[in-house]
């Protein structure tokens, strides 16, 4: 079986604070993206990259790709107003009948991580990982308590059957529902069944400055040599 692997880069990355979004910025010495689409360059089964990105950035990427000898197609899809409305674009585009969702701000997932998503049996995966800390509802004071051991983390790369997800998303819109990552609208909608593959503490998203700083301690002595 084929994969079209979906890389959503179509964030400003606003509490960084850079002049540009987040995905663009170095790290271990290359645009923070490439180390992803490098990564999934390497896997057999999957036939197509498609960056869903804001358009200004589309030029730009394309010159990172040749920079960086990317050999399979890679297609460039203008992103959404949100997420949800980018990887709704990035579906369309897709031409296999499974995807892999990834973002461009998940840096350290390796090569055999992308692997062991795609050989699990399951249509409908998801990396998740265990929650270390209390977690309570409320806002302004404290509503509820929530059990962490029924709770994970959501992560990404995620794989999903694209037809499914595609008629979810479809539903969503018609429906004017939002969510904020795919396994849970696909449950929430369709109550398709989703796996969950153990992920791994070091495959966090790069949201702010000290993420970043953090990011290069990982990628030094977790990430190089070890793809």
């Amino acid at each position: 079986m084929n994969y079209s692997a979906i890389i959503l880069s179509g964030g400003r990355g606003n509490r960084m604070q850079e002049a540009v979004p987040k995905q663009y910025l170095l790290l271990g010495g290359k645009p923070m993206i490439i180390h992803s689409i490098e990564r999934m360059d390497k896997i057999e089964t999957i036939s197509e990259i498609i960056i869903v990105c804001e358009e200004s950035f589309i030029e730009p990427l394309k010159e990172m790709i040749h920079e960086y000898s990317i050999l399979k197609p890679v297609i460039f899809i203008e992103g959404g107003q949100t997420r949800q409305q980018s990887v709704y674009n990035g579906l369309k585009a897709a031409k296999e009948d499974s995807i892999i969702l990834h973002e461009a701000a998940r840096p350290f997932v390796r090569r055999s991580d992308f692997e062991a998503l795609i050989s699990n049996p399951n249509a409908n995966v998801t990396l998740g990982y265990d929650i270390p800390f209390t977690v309570l509802t409320g806002t302004s004071k404290v509503q509820g308590i929530l059990n962490r051991s029924e709770l994970i983390n959501v992560q990404l790369p995620q794989k999903f059957n694209k037809r499914a997800l595609l008629d979810a998303h479809e539903k969503a819109i018609k429906e004017n529902l939002t969510y904020t990552e795919d396994a849970s609208l696909l449950f929430d909608i369709s109550q398709e069944e989703i796996s969950i593959q153990k992920g791994t503490s070091i495959n966090i998203k790069i949201t702010e400055p000290l993420d970043l700083e953090l990011g290069e301690i990982i990628y030094k002595n977790h990430i190089i040599n070890r793809k």
